[in-house]
């Protein structure tokens, strides 16, 4: 399972950077309403596809990523 139970992340190797930044996108949607949504501030004041810029250009796994944030 991957973010909020859906979709696991494509891995790296079997995925191209389309397919990983239509991923994060879907996981992580922008909700056009900062005051209400703290998205941007559980990836340390970055847009999702910025925070999970690895990944979506093949250095990192997601979840490498993803545990990276958590600090």
């Amino acid at each position: 399972m991957g973010p909020a139970g859906g979709a696991a992340a494509p891995p790296v190797a079997g995925s191209t950077p389309k397919e990983r930044r239509a991923f994060v996108d879907r996981s992580h949607p922008c909700l056009s309403d900062c005051d209400l949504c703290g998205l941007c501030a559980a990836f340390h004041g970055q847009e999702p596809r910025d925070a999970f810029a690895d990944y979506i250009d093949g250095r990192l796994e997601y979840l490498e990523v993803a545990r990276r944030l958590r600090r």
